[in-house]
């Protein structure tokens, strides 16, 4: 487990105003996008190998889920599973277009099902403290 001195702990009052965030989120390589593209990952794997999905489709998705993500970034991020060997692709014809669209391969299920248990550790972890705190 790790530990936080009192000394260290001074620093992290400052890191609650907006201006910090703003700082954060401007700062190339870091933010919260950063700490997003994991989760997206395996959200959009999620999806793959429980029911194939395409590019415009995940885009809806993840944005019902507060992700704000173009073309840009998601293709790239598919074809990247993809030559991973995560999913694999087809055509198919979806609301009269011809879409690609990628399905988890086995090796895409056993990802995500190592994935889940890191998350589902990960999120007991982050939510005993505000179990503890408030019971």
């Amino acid at each position: 487990m790790l530990s936080v001195s009192d000394k260290d702990t001074t620093s992290f009052a400052s890191e609650e105003s907006p201006s910090f965030y703003n700082r954060v989120m401007k700062t190339a390589g870091t933010g919260i996008k950063d700490l997003y593209s994991g989760l997206i990952r395996i959200h959009v794997l999620h999806h793959a190998c429980e029911e194939g999905i395409f590019g415009l489709g995940m885009i809806q998705e993840l944005r019902r889920h507060g992700y704000r993500i173009g073309p840009g970034t998601i293709y790239p991020l598919l074809h990247g599973m993809e030559s991973r060997g995560l999913v694999r692709s087809s055509f198919a014809w979806i609301s009269g277009r011809r879409r690609k669209v990628y399905y988890g391969t086995r090796a895409g299920r056993r990802v995500l099902a190592e994935a889940k248990k890191k998350v589902r550790e990960l999120a007991n972890e982050i939510f005993e403290h505000d179990r503890k705190k408030h019971p």
